[in-house]
């Protein structure tokens, strides 16, 4: 069973992100709980900010839990990425990494790397910023395996990262890797940029899909733009996907409305 999951962000610098709610994530955690979903995801400035929250406390009170925890505020708030030609940036990138994955792992929840991938540019030719990525997924989905949890790895749109756009390419990224435990995100937003056919590039990337961000073609909530959700059903039930559908959207209008809309298009695109 397909399992839903809506957006928390707490960090400053990304206030104007595609996050469904921002700061509030007790009113965050209540409203979720009140609108039906299974879960929240949230997206904290390090890994201790994660701990000082009263995280296991809300999760209870509103019988909820945690999808996934994203790494980006290493890039958004330090600029720190996995490919930098400096190497004790990129041990620091690891490092950051290390600790959103030891927090998320006390609720069970997987660490989500998007925007920390990095790019190649002038300092960094392309093979070297594939090889540095896979060597830094290697050890940190063998870490994020200890802790018993996987590592998810998220292809970008090409106005993001000038590596995996696509999950063919995440996959063949993958592929070589000694350690299983890494699974693709699959977002719908940059999937709607990038693949011929969202649904057809799902069932092809098959058992490496571990979680889905389920967006509008807009950045909008799923409803509020023209993505074929019953293909993408179609395509999720084809290979057996049982994870988290997570709204990773703007709250436009307002993030209550965001989320209405979400948990609306959810049951009708997954009915239980």
């Amino acid at each position: 069973m397909i399992k839903s999951a809506v957006t928390v962000c707490i960090v400053e610098q990304a206030r104007k992100g595609p996050f469904v709610f921002h700061d509030d994530v007790a009113g965050a955690c209540r409203r979720s709980a009140e609108l039906g979903f299974d879960a929240v995801e949230v997206f904290a400035p390090s890994g201790d900010a994660i701990r000082l929250l009263p995280l296991r406390r809300l999760l209870q009170e509103n019988q909820l839990s945690l999808a996934a925890v994203g790494t980006g505020a290493g890039m958004v708030v330090h600029k720190l990425q996995l490919c930098d030609a400096d190497p004790d940036r990129r041990r620091q990138a690891r490092e950051f990494i290390r600790s959103i994955i030891d927090a998320g792992s006390e609720f069970g929840a997987p660490a989500i790397i998007g925007s920390m991938q990095g790019r190649w540019d002038d300092l960094t030719d392309r093979p070297t910023a594939v090889s540095r990525l896979q060597d830094a997924l290697n050890e940190l989905g063998d870490y994020a395996g200890t802790k018993g949890v996987p590592l998810l790895y998220e292809p970008l749109n090409r106005y993001e990262t000038n590596l995996a756009t696509t999950l063919h390419e995440a996959v063949e990224l993958l592929k070589p890797l000694s350690s299983p435990n890494v699974k693709i995100l699959a977002d719908l937003f940059h999937m709607n940029i990038e693949e011929s056919s969202p649904a057809e590039a799902l069932i092809k990337a098959g058992p490496f899909v571990g979680h889905l961000h389920f967006v509008d073609s807009n950045r909008q909530a799923a409803g509020r733009g023209h993505m074929d959700y019953s293909a993408i059903a179609a395509a999720l039930d084809a290979i057996g996907f049982a994870g988290y559908a997570s709204a990773e959207a703007f709250p436009i209008p307002d993030s209550d409305t965001a989320a209405e809309q979400t948990i609306k298009t959810f049951r009708k695109v997954f009915p239980r």
